[in-house]
C-alpha cells in the first residue's frame, strides 16, 4: 500500500499540470499553462497562443522575433495572449466566476496580466520561473495578493 507521504503536494499537483497545459502554447519564444484553482478544483486552464480562428505563430512566424523585441516588452506586438488571460477568457465563456482563485503559472504574470489578475480578484500566484517584469511583481506586493515561486 502507498504510504501518505508518497502523494503529491497539491503546489505539486497543479503545477505539473500547469506545465501539461504548456505544451499546447503556439509561442515561438515561450511555452507557458496557466491555471486557476478554487477549493483544490481546477475552474480554468489556459495557454498562450493566438486567438481562436487567427493563425498561430507556428505558422505565420513571430512577429516580435523578427522585429528584434526583447521578451518583456511591447506586448501589443504579438499575435498571441498570454495563458493567464486566456484562464480568465475560459472562465467566462464557461460562465465560471474566477473570484477567491489562485492561479498557478508556468512564469510570475506580466503587468498587463497582473492587472487583469487583480481586477478578477485572485487571491494568491503559484509560479514556477521569474519574468522580467518588476512593475508586475510591485504591483501584487501594492493589491496584496501573494506570490511564491515553486518548482
Amino acid at each position: 500500500m502507498e504510504s501518505p507521504d508518497s502523494r503529491l503536494s497539491w503546489d505539486d499537483y497543479f503545477m505539473g499540470i500547469t506545465r501539461l497545459v504548456a505544451q499546447r502554447a503556439t509561442c515561438l519564444r515561450r511555452k507557458v499553462g496557466a491555471i486557476l484553482v478554487r477549493d483544490k478544483r481546477i475552474i480554468s486552464t489556459g495557454y498562450n497562443g493566438a486567438p481562436s480562428r487567427i493563425s498561430h505563430c507556428l505558422e505565420v512566424g513571430c512577429l516580435r522575433a523578427a522585429q528584434g523585441i526583447p521578451s518583456g516588452e511591447r506586448h501589443e506586438l504579438c499575435r498571441g495572449l498570454h495563458a493567464e488571460q486566456n484562464a480568465i477568457i475560459q472562465a467566462a465563456l464557461s460562465g465560471v466566476s474566477v473570484e477567491g482563485a489562485s492561479l498557478y503559472c508556468t512564469n510570475l504574470p506580466c503587468s498587463i496580466c497582473t492587472k487583469m489578475l487583480i481586477n478578477a480578484r485572485i487571491v494568491g500566484i503559484a509560479y514556477g520561473e521569474g519574468y522580467a517584469d518588476a512593475l508586475a511583481a510591485s504591483m501584487l506586493a501594492e493589491a496584496g495578493i501573494p506570490s511564491r515561486q515553486i518548482g
